[in-house]
């Protein structure tokens, strides 16, 4: 059987018009290294491949390219709060306030976290990578949907998806030391900080308690997800991507 474009996370898969999930390295048409579904706009992989790959997941799941709210990313934790489609730079944060606005997050280690609110009809994409996380993102943009769009936390869906593992994910001092002790272990002289716990903390810290935490981790699942730690920095991206189409 064909490996899949996409990653459907099993906790939204009961709304109504929800589109959702993360996209994998399978089914592309970029050549290695970027091999093969790379849908990341800032790489050296051919500009005119990097759109055939995104019309491509994009007609997998029934939306268009031109639908997508993305942002260049710079591990930070700006937000941008919008209706409209389209491309900015300076955002790790998307929320779509607009069924038909898909807002989509490219990663490749760091995590990927998908916030959906049925009710309102909000949602959220973020990238976090250890800066993010420590930036407190993930919690600034839940905060963002209950403060400005009137989301119940007892009803937003939470995903963490793909991204570097504890087990993987070896820091410094420097780094470590931003992190709470539960959220970290020491071997040897490393140190191991877990990326979806920390984030996931973030949520339960504003009553989000409807968490699914995808278990793969980019760098032992090398085969199916881009790993810009284990490919050295020169590797593809993957494209995590929400929003409710028009009713």
């Amino acid at each position: 059987m064909t490996p899949s474009r996409f990653v459907r996370p099993t906790i939204f898969q009961s709304i109504p018009g929800l589109v959702a999930g993360v996209s994998t390295r399978h089914g592309g048409l970029s050549k290695i290294p970027y091999s093969s579904l790379n849908v990341g706009v800032h790489t050296n992989d051919a500009p005119e491949v990097i759109e055939q790959n995104l019309s491509l997941l994009c007609a997998d799941l029934g939306i268009s390219p031109a639908d997508l709210a993305r942002s260049y990313q710079v591990h930070g934790d700006k937000i941008w709060v919008t209706g409209r489609a389209g491309y900015q730079s300076g955002f790790d944060a998307m929320i779509s306030v607009q069924p038909g606005v898909f807002a989509g997050v490219g990663i490749a280690d760091c995590t990927p976290i998908l916030l959906a609110d049925p009710v309102t009809r909000v949602c959220a994409a973020i990238h976090a990578g250890w800066k993010g996380t420590v930036a407190q993102i993930v919690y600034k943009t839940a905060k963002r949907m209950m403060e400005n769009r009137g989301s119940n936390p007892a009803d937003i869906l939470a995903y963490i998806g793909p991204c570097i593992s504890l087990g993987h994910f070896e820091v410094g001092d420097e780094v470590a030391s931003q992190f709470d002790t539960a959220l970290k272990t020491r071997k040897g002289t490393k140190w191991h900080v877990d990326l979806k716990a920390a984030n996931a903390a973030q949520l339960l810290a504003l009553g989000i308690e409807q968490i699914e935490i995808d278990p793969a981790c980019t760098v032992e699942n090398n085969a199916d997800f881009f790993s810009h730690r284990t490919e050295k920095g020169v590797t593809g991206r993957m494209l995590a991507l929400i929003g409710f189409q028009v009713a």
